[in-house]
């Protein structure tokens, strides 16, 4: 990709009208809920017994979700994009391995494998979605929200197979998972009723995500203890 090609503008969501800055103020503003989802969770890391390092770069990563996607609903360029996203794909792969090796205690190695295995999953989701709905329906029923299904499916199935074990950690995930698929709900349909609702509902998206993103940062921290 050219440079120039990082600078172009992106209109993504409802929200904006034009390329400045401030076009998306309500979706640019929602994002400091992840960042105090971030300082909530480090200020139970660093009072906690003891401090897991994973967990850590987990907080971190929730931070920088909230500074990525807050570049994307000012800036809305290519670069921030990527800003946006790599965050959330980091967060995804690291907390499912966590999950794989603190939640249902698979060996290194196995949690390595299937870790690596769903993130295969997770890069073919999006298209063979796009490929399946555009030739059946037409269209995207979940307006380019597809990549985030594999997450909805780890979060329940993950806690379906902790249940028996940990039956605490189960209900908290699968709950978690209910939420996530509520806020997925929020993101696909911006688009539908922009007409209706000008302000669009991706900003509660934002608002149900960082509270999932909490949810899920303080269950690793009970379980870290």
């Amino acid at each position: 990709m050219e440079r120039a090609g990082w600078h172009v503008p992106i209109d993504s969501y409802c929200e904006r009208l034009d390329a400045g800055f401030w076009s998306e103020p309500v979706n640019a503003v929602t994002n400091g809920a992840f960042i105090l989802a971030a300082l909530a969770a480090g200020v139970v890391w660093l009072r906690a017994p003891r401090r897991d390092w994973l967990v850590a770069i987990l907080i971190a990563l929730t931070f920088a979700v909230g500074v990525g996607s807050f570049l994307f609903h000012t800036v809305a360029t290519r670069w921030a994009a990527l800003a946006d996203v790599l965050p959330i794909a980091l967060f995804i792969a690291i907390y499912f391995f966590f999950a794989m090796r603190r939640y249902l205690g698979l060996p290194l190695w196995a949690a390595l494998a299937v870790t690596a295995a769903f993130q295969a999953l997770s890069m073919a989701v999006p298209g063979l979605w796009r490929d399946l709905t555009v030739s059946w329906l037409g269209y995207d029923p979940l307006g380019g929200s597809a990549g985030y299904l594999p997450a909805a499916a780890a979060l329940i199935g993950v806690g379906m197979l902790a249940w028996g074990r940990r039956p605490a950690v189960g209900r908290t995930l699968l709950g978690v998972g209910g939420l996530f698929l509520v806020s997925l709900a929020f993101r696909s349909v911006d688009s539908v009723v922009c007409a209706a609702w000008p302000l669009g509902t991706h900003f509660l998206w934002h608002l149900a995500n960082a509270l999932v993103l909490f949810l899920l940062l303080r269950l690793a921290l009970v379980r870290s203890s």
